[in-house]
């Protein structure tokens, strides 16, 4: 019989007892806070099931923000990223803090005086017509299968199946069920207080590994040297691609060579990042919950308090994988000295090593976090940590399920049924979700061949040929008054025509393996993802304007509570009271407080991110 380390292309032990009580008790922790907040509104109505009943306080909020953003998905591809390429790509991770204030402070207020359930009920209130809230609510469920439900059940699927040795299918079977039962049952409120109770056991179990990898790897000091000597012992000669990047320890990364060029990371990358936390449903619809506007704002801002995390306990256990991971050359001496492993496991490039390692032909790098938990945990905390990636994959199924859900019921099944029933409603946005699991797994076998096996970027990627158009929108619906329909609907059309062109692109000519010459067309080759957003953005923009300009301006209803330069005090205390305890007098004496409160924090937040850049730049 061959060898197992040839024969079988995944790692796995056998989880003992006290790996399995850990995960039991998990999920029976999951189902009683599902269970316990499903009962704390009525989820017979539709503000109840949707919004929570708009009764939600700071603290879940913000971790439900959090947890919504890092799903398996992103666990996997920010450690792959950071083991492929170094640290810039925490620069995804930083950009949020400006973009969650912005959330907060200019676009919750709007949509909260607009009185609205969806982003795609925002533009047609905003600019007056039906067709561009039914466009985009179409588009928005496309992008959430194809850059969000499916690329977490592949991730968090591909996790289960290392660790566990589980079939693949049957690992995003059974992940889905369970997703999808208290989803439905309970609504957003279920959906909330499940993402807190996931948040919490993320950064309990991504510390303790963090800890584990850096005492391996001898601290923090020894972590470039040793990443920069993570070179595979099969290699393809006179290339360079198994070579770890010189800068990986750099954020800011040249604007013509590097693969995270500064100059989209910070202008490209704050377009895509305004778009999903500004304008996407799954984000905003935790920010309507809020009970007032100091809970949306404070949820927010703990939300950016946590995204400062992933940099230290994701990407750079990413990189410890690729530097640590035993190949079959290697060698450990102990304390400062350092573990150098000549691997060709997460840092493959040659195919049949990768085929080995991972059972993928374009790169390992997606195994680095599964392979660094199932090598340096111990018994229980193995079964704490597969937990913590089924926390991840859940906290994010259930934000999208919930939200997609929203959108299909509100703004298009009543557009085919304007008498439909309440009832019928929520019967409608708990079989949407069906139908979206199904879409979802047909798609996932895409992904396993995609972007050299780093499965943020392929996420970037679509997201940067996408999404800008809608940034485009709502930005110009917001700041300036003469936009108007028509010049948004084909600014949106113009938009989105040029960037899935682009996408296609991506999808015919992949990006070539090592050694291989690489023959893709210009835009694609010479013209990083990140500068195209910026681009795309910039032609939507274009549009709109021109085209706003030459046709009548909107009507006075477009605009009144609906821009900010026309919003209304009266009328968002109407909509949502500013007290921090709801109406009471007590709670009006302390709203300025607590006002103060958020704004100290948004100002220190800011510094604490400039220092975070600066220092890694």
């Amino acid at each position: 019989m061959a060898d197992d380390s040839t024969s079988e292309p995944y790692f796995r032990q056998k989880l003992n007892v006290a790996d399995i009580i850990v995960i039991v008790v998990y999920f029976a922790l999951n189902v009683a806070v599902g269970i316990w907040s499903s009962c704390r509104v009525n989820r017979n109505t539709l503000r109840g099931y949707f919004l929570a009943g708009r009764d939600m306080t700071w603290w879940p909020i913000g971790a439900s923000l959090f947890a919504s953003s890092e799903g398996s998905g992103l666990f996997i591809g920010l450690a792959g990223s950071g083991a492929a390429g170094g640290l810039a790509v925490a620069g995804f991770e930083f950009n949020a803090t400006y973009v969650l204030l912005a959330l907060a402070w200019v676009f919750v207020p709007i949509y909260i005086s607009s009185e609205l359930v969806t982003m795609p009920e925002y533009l047609q209130k905003r600019y007056g017509r039906s067709r561009i809230r039914m466009f985009l609510s179409i588009f928005s469920l496309l992008m959430s299968v194809f850059t969000k439900i499916s690329i977490d059940l592949y991730a968090g699927a591909l996790f289960v199946h290392i660790c566990l040795g589980w079939n693949f299918y049957l690992s995003t079977g059974i992940m889905l069920v369970i997703t999808a039962l208290y989803t439905i049952a309970g609504g957003l409120a279920a959906v909330i207080y499940t993402d807190a109770l996931q948040t919490l056991i993320m950064i309990i179990g991504a510390v303790i590994l963090t800890i584990k990898a850096f005492d391996q790897i001898g601290g923090y000091n020894q972590l470039e040297e040793a990443y920069l000597r993570a070179v595979p012992n099969k290699t393809i000669p006179n290339t360079t691609c198994h070579l770890p990047r010189a800068d990986a320890m750099h954020m800011f990364r040249d604007p013509s060579t590097g693969d995270l060029p500064w100059t989209g990371m910070t202008f490209g990358l704050t377009i895509m990042a305004t778009w999903y936390w500004c304008t996407d449903q799954v984000i905003v619809q935790r920010s309507l919950s809020a009970r007032n506007l100091n809970h949306a704002k404070a949820g927010s801002i703990l939300a950016s308090y946590l995204k400062m995390l992933p940099m230290g306990i994701i990407i750079m256990p990413g990189m410890i994988s690729r530097a640590l991971y035993p190949g079959s050359h290697s060698y450990h001496v102990r304390h400062l000295q350092l573990m150098i492993s000549r691997t060709n496991d997460v840092g493959c490039v040659v195919t049949s090593e990768c085929l080995r390692a991972c059972g993928a032909e374009v790169g390992c790098s997606n195994i680095a976090y599964p392979k660094l938990v199932m090598e340096l945990m111990p018994m229980g905390l193995r079964g704490l940590m597969i937990a913590v990636m089924m926390a991840a994959l859940m906290s994010s199924l259930t934000s999208i399920f919930n939200s997609s859900s929203t959108l299909f019921t509100m703004d298009i099944w009543t557009k085919l049924r304007p008498q439909a029933s309440e009832r019928e409603l929520l019967l409608v946005g708990r079989l949407v979700i069906v139908v979206l699991i199904g879409v979802s797994v047909v798609w996932i076998p895409v992904l396993q061949g995609s972007k050299s096996g780093q499965l943020f970027i392929y996420m970037q990627v679509v997201t940067s040929s996408l999404a800008p158009p809608i940034t485009a929108i709502f930005v110009l619906g917001v700041f300036w008054n003469r936009a108007n329909e028509q010049g948004a609907f084909w600014g949106l059309i113009t938009g989105l025509v040029v960037g899935a062109t682009r996408m296609i692109l991506e999808f015919v000519y992949p990006e070539p393996p090592c050694g291989f010459p690489d023959n893709r067309p210009a835009v694609l080759n010479n013209f990083h993802y990140l500068h195209f957003s910026l681009l795309l953005f910039s032609i939507t923009v274009s549009v709109v304007t021109a085209v706003s300009l030459l046709t009548p301006p909107p009507d006075e209803s477009q605009i009144k509570n609906l821009t900010w330069w026309t919003l209304s005090k009266d009328n968002l205390l109407e909509a949502l009271p500013e007290a921090y305890d709801t109406g009471d007098k007590v709670g009006k004496k302390r709203a300025p407080f607590w006002t103060r409160v958020c704004n100290f924090n948004a100002i220190l937040l800011v510094c604490v991110n400039i220092f975070f850049y600066a220092y890694f730049a």
